[in-house]
């Protein structure tokens, strides 16, 4: 901790002035310590780190991600067509629920930027849905690029096929993915700078406040027989006794008495002079934004751009949630109309959101203002059919 003070010459990382030689020169100042700062360390960009340093260890990423993955599950689908296919997306594996498959199935889209749902067959038809993690599937495509199976690691360790069927177009899988030029980008991974910045953060305060909350610096002396060292036994002494009587968050605010020509030089910069704080909550912010998800809605401070928290919310469901869920459904549509038939409709059931509840009464007073339409126009318009149904 102290080692700079030893009395070795020639030691690495540390510097003396150089001695005088001639009358002229001023005395040569005693030994001052430096530390020169190495390079930035980010997280290394594959799933396993990014999960590990984000959602396992980042508040803000653990929030954004259960938001949405929360809100996004909770949107019922209204399926149109065979009534079997209602019941397979309601239906999930034992000691499960279809809503915790779904909640899955939309975080791992957040944390990895593609997500898997298998259907797990009975007697060739499928039965419930499954969701997997994208670290444990594989692709497996043509020449051409063309998608023809999956690899699906099991927890053993062995590797099951799951095969298209190209002839009929089924397939026991249902892959999505978010836009990226390349590979797969989630939006963890653009958030990845951010995240080690809020993380270390929060490491350096916490190593602040287990050093007695005082920023590290030296110790030099200045000896008033002339000699700029220390003897091993005064070395010893200072080093034992900083060492048990000022480190630690037990003796923080324990004020440093020093003698016999010791002065305490601080050497690196204060919380205030690396705007710490600030630091941290834009690094927030960042986060929130590559996820979507207003920073109201996570309680950080300085946000302007939503009036109150109820417009937030409504702008997270309006251009998060919404748009997610309407992906998704449409890909299920795709996905189950080989199995259950060409007239197969899915959609997201929005009347059912109490978050848009507003939205609809908004709509609703609109209609029943409007003299020049008629009923059948007016129901058209709410997304109903003439006979009570839904579009």
């Amino acid at each position: 901790m102290f080692d700079f003070l030893k009395p070795a010459a020639g030691r690495s990382g540390f510097f003396t002035a150089p001695p005088s030689h001639t009358p002229e020169t001023k005395e040569a100042q005693p030994l001052i310590a430096l530390q020169l700062a190495s390079g930035a360390h980010w997280t290394p960009r594959n799933f396993s780190s990014l999960c590990r340093e984000g959602f396992a260890r980042n508040p803000i990423v653990y929030r954004c991600v259960r938001l949405i993955a929360e809100a996004a599950a909770s949107v019922p689908f209204s399926v149109q067509g065979e009534e079997s296919a209602s019941e397979f997306l309601t239906r999930s594996p034992l000691l499960s629920s279809s809503t915790e498959t779904l909640e899955s199935f939309y975080g791992y889209l957040q944390l990895s930027g593609e997500a898997f749902l298998e259907a797990r067959m009975i007697s060739g038809t499928p039965s419930f849905l499954f969701a997997l993690n994208p670290e444990e599937v594989s692709p497996l495509q043509t020449r051409t690029g063309a998608q023809t199976a999956w690899d699906v690691e099991t927890n053993d360790g062995a590797k099951r096929r799951l095969h298209l069927d190209l002839a009929t177009g089924r397939s026991p899988l249902l892959a999505m993915h978010l836009f990226s030029p390349q590979d797969n980008v989630s939006p963890l991974q653009a958030a990845a700078q951010a995240v080690d910045l809020h993380n270390e953060g929060g490491r350096w305060a916490k190593a602040l406040l287990e050093n007695s909350a005082r920023p590290s610096g030296a110790l030099i002396y200045k000896g008033a027989s002339g000699s700029d060292h220390l003897t091993e036994d005064q070395f010893g002494r200072l080093k034992s006794e900083l060492e048990s009587g000022h480190a630690g968050a037990r003796h923080a605010g324990r004020p440093l008495i020093l003698e016999g020509g010791l002065d305490w030089k601080s050497m690196s910069l204060s919380p205030t002079d690396m705007d710490f704080i600030q630091a941290r909550r834009e690094a927030a912010r960042e986060i929130a934004l590559a996820f979507g998800v207003p920073p109201l809605l996570l309680g950080l401070p300085g946000d302007n751009t939503y009036a109150n928290y109820r417009e937030a919310n409504q702008a997270f469901w309006r251009q998060t949630i919404i748009p997610l869920v309407r992906k998704t459904s449409d890909g299920l549509q795709s996905w189950l109309r080989p199995w259950f038939g060409d007239d197969l409709l899915i959609s997201p059931d929005l009347e059912k959101v109490p978050a848009l509840s507003e939205d609809r009464n908004t709509l609703w007073q609109r209609l029943t203002t409007a003299d020049f339409l008629s009923d059948a126009e007016k129901r058209a318009l709410a997304g109903l059919t003439p006979d009570g149904g839904k579009i």
